[in-house]
């Protein structure tokens, strides 16, 4: 809980920034762009919320990732990620989202790829691949309705011809970020 008992606040997340060649040195980090909405999810001591990457409040639309928030084993948190309508591969369909947030929301996953903030304590100023590890220790095993965000460190080329093979190049972008940022 804050001091001052106020509810935790929507942060405007980052923005990726698009390059026309992949960063290849050892200090990025490569995820996969799931094809969804961008989402802050937050937890404070009068429940959890789940919001826009404009601020807008979506949590009833989002009720089951909400409730499976707040049982996390934290008090308070910030998350950013994306929610997605996976199929039973696990592949996000984005032409199901609209259906699943109005008739079956169960159906919908929320994957996490960052934390902000942690039990009081703002975490935006540690280094990206420190806050992945401290989202990995809250949220693991991670295979439910809210999932994580795998990470390739260094070699984006490498990682962005592999998504390729892989066939995600049509329906995935590649986010990259710095480990210090």
């Amino acid at each position: 809980m804050r001091s001052d008992g106020k509810r935790l606040r929507f942060i405007k997340p980052q923005e990726p920034i698009l390059v026309e060649v992949a960063p290849i040195s050892d200090d990025w980090l490569h995820e996969i762009k799931y094809d969804g909405f961008r989402t802050q999810l937050v937890l404070d001591w009068a429940g959890g919320r789940a919001f826009t990457k404009t601020g807008h409040d979506w949590s009833k639309r989002y009720w089951p990732i909400v409730a499976a928030l707040e049982k996390l084993p934290a008090k308070a948190l910030i998350l950013d990620g994306e929610m997605i309508a996976p199929e039973p591969d696990r592949r996000p369909n984005f032409h199901e989202i609209h259906s699943r947030m109005a008739w079956n929301a169960e159906l919908l996953a929320f994957v996490a790829f960052d934390i902000l903030h942690r039990d009081g304590q703002d975490l935006r100023t540690l280094p990206a691949i420190d806050r992945k590890a401290i989202l990995w220790e809250l949220v693991k095993p991670a295979d439910g309705i809210i999932q994580y965000s795998q990470h390739v460190e260094g070699d984006g080329a490498a990682f962005y011809g592999a998504a390729e093979k892989m066939g995600l190049g049509a329906l995935f972008r590649a986010a990259a970020r710095t480990r210090l940022g």
